[in-house]
């Protein structure tokens, strides 16, 4: 979808590679992966609307559009596994690393850039109340205001404000429908991430303790060729 790539006002400000996950949408316990292999995934600035993205390309195919909002948090689930909720496209999204200072880059730049967008929303507010209360004009005669109630403008600054609250209520209501899914542990009780992102380290350990046994053996049959030879040195005495 050409509409998920970055335009020519949006600079990248942070590039890392990751295997990109998306929560299984039915049972929202296991993940899919979203790639076969590491891609870039990266954090885009758009200065004209003050705003951030989360962008990932697989091929020709967009495995990440998230704009990054205030009510998002990620969430460190293993060494090298973290993950996030976007509201927007009803999904959570996965990141397995190489590294686990991959992971915390990640995690400290998506911070970064969560409190740069908190700051850009209450700077849009403010400016919106001003404008708001710049644009109410005083009543041309006090006699006038008192026989006739004043009247709630239909797209006046009055329904501003009310469209604005109402944004602030969804928005509120959303996020506590995030927590509430994040602590009946749907999400946290995955451990696939886990399996898939410690199996390596725990192959290493396996192959070396093979080694180790292998090597023990070795030893075990020298000792016993040495007690048969002995053994039979002294039948024939």
């Amino acid at each position: 979808d050409p509409s998920c790539l970055p335009f020519s006002r949006e600079q990248p400000i942070f590039s890392t590679r990751a295997h990109v996950f998306q929560i299984d949408p039915t049972t929202k316990r296991n993940w899919i992966p979203a790639s076969k292999h590491a891609v870039t995934v990266s954090f885009f600035y758009d200065a004209n609307r003050n705003a951030y993205r989360i962008i990932s390309v697989g091929g020709t195919k967009a495995i990440i559009n998230c704009t990054v909002t205030p009510s998002m948090t990620f969430t460190k689930t293993s060494q090298k596994f973290g993950q996030w909720a976007d509201s927007r496209a009803n999904t959570v999204y996965g990141l397995g690393f190489a590294t686990e200072q991959q992971l915390h880059q990640f995690s400290e730049k998506f911070k970064e850039v969560k409190d740069a967008a908190r700051l850009a929303r209450e700077k849009s507010q403010d400016k919106e109340l001003a404008n708001t209360a710049l644009t109410i004009a005083a009543p041309q005669d006090l006699s006038d205001e008192l026989q006739s109630p004043p009247v709630m403008c239909v797209n006046g600054p009055e329904d501003k404000l009310f469209r604005s609250q109402s944004a602030d209520i969804t928005l509120a209501s959303e996020k506590e429908r995030i927590k509430k899914m994040l602590s009946e542990g749907s999400i946290c009780e995955i451990n696939l991430e886990a399996e898939l992102f410690t199996l390596q380290d725990s192959n290493s350990k396996l192959v070396a303790a093979l080694h180790e046994a292998n090597a023990n053996v070795e030893q075990w049959k020298k000792q016993l060729a040495a007690y048969q030879g002995e053994t039979e040195r002294l039948r024939e005495q």
